[in-house]
């Protein structure tokens, strides 16, 4: 995937938010998406190859890793990161339209088509609460399928066609735990930022 699109989409978002939604879109970008690219992507780019269980019984590993890792930590991730992403667009679209609509009737209808206003303010606090939706999804759905947010340095699993209780062995167990604990955290922090930005805009 290229991430190049997800970063112009931030920047473009950034002309509109506000400074709490400023920050925001720095915490995405720098503390999620560079992170996410520079180091968690490469600790479990071979998860499953270094997944090791000490019998050799064909098929054991494999019903055994996809036990405990359902879905891919990494592929969880780039959905999250794109999901809670995604919402900004209404805000680039709602924003496109009204400078359209300028362009077509050839006149001034808004102070600054970028303005958060009337129907545009309407549309950014949905994306707000979209975003804070699926951010607030994804961290049940993370705790739910790995049972808490933690990695185990050895889990024993009896699945057929394992022909008794096995031990298996996961690489690398407390690097892994330290950027899960980082990337929840920042996921914890963006849902913060936006339930303020809400507040903000609500009161103001």
């Amino acid at each position: 995937m290229s991430w190049g699109f997800l970063r112009d989409l931030l920047s473009g978002v950034n002309k509109y938010s506000t400074g709490i939604g400023r920050i925001w879109v720095a915490v995405v970008f720098i503390f999620r998406l560079l992170v996410y690219i520079a180091a968690a992507e490469n600790i479990w780019k071979y998860e499953h190859d270094e997944f090791e269980c000490n019998i050799k019984q064909p098929g054991c590993e494999n019903v055994c890793f996809d036990h405990f890792f359902p879905v891919s930590h990494i592929r969880l991730w780039t959905l999250q990161l794109i999901m809670v992403s995604t919402p900004s667009l209404l805000v680039v679209f709602h924003v496109a339209y009204r400078e359209n609509r300028e362009k077509h009737h050839n006149q001034k209808l808004y102070k600054r088509p970028g303005q958060l206003d009337g129907g545009l303010l309407c549309t950014y606090l949905i994306s707000l609460i979209l975003k804070t939706g699926f951010e607030i999804v994804f961290l049940v759905l993370f705790y739910k399928l790995y049972n808490g947010f933690k990695v185990p340095r050895l889990v024993k699993c009896d699945i057929r066609p394992c022909p008794n209780t096995v031990d298996c062995y996961i690489s690398k167990p407390t690097e892994k735990m330290i950027f899960l604990y980082f990337l929840v955290a920042t996921s914890c922090l963006c849902i913060v930022l936006n339930l303020s930005e809400l507040s903000y805009l609500i009161f103001k």
